[in-house]
C-alpha cells in the first residue's frame, strides 16, 4: 500500500490567458495577498478542495507573554455567574 504524500508540489503553469492572470492579480492585490496564495485558492475552489489555512497576522505576540494580573482579574469577574438572572 502506497502512503499518501503530504508534501507541496511544486507547478509550473504555462499559457495563462492575459484576463486570468489580471484576474488574479487584482483580487490579490485587492485582498492584501501575494499572486501565489490567490492563485492556489483559485485552483483549490476550482478542483473542490478546501484551501489551507495560514494565519500570520498574530505571529509578531509569539513568545511575547507577560503575566498580567489585572488582566487576570477582569477576566475572573466576568466568570462569575449572577444566581438572580438564572431564576
Amino acid at each position: 500500500m502506497k502512503r499518501a504524500r503530504t508534501k507541496a508540489k511544486q507547478y509550473t503553469i504555462r499559457k495563462i490567458p492575459p484576463a486570468v492572470d489580471l484576474a488574479l492579480r487584482k483580487q490579490a492585490r485587492a485582498n492584501g495577498k501575494s499572486l501565489n496564495d490567490t492563485a492556489l485558492e483559485a485552483l483549490c475552489r476550482a478542483a473542490g478542495v478546501e484551501a489551507p489555512i495560514r494565519y500570520h497576522d498574530l505571529d509578531h505576540l509569539i513568545g511575547k507573554w507577560v503575566d498580567d494580573p489585572e488582566f487576570d482579574r477582569a477576566i475572573a469577574e466576568q466568570d462569575v455567574i449572577d444566581e438572580e438572572l438564572w431564576r
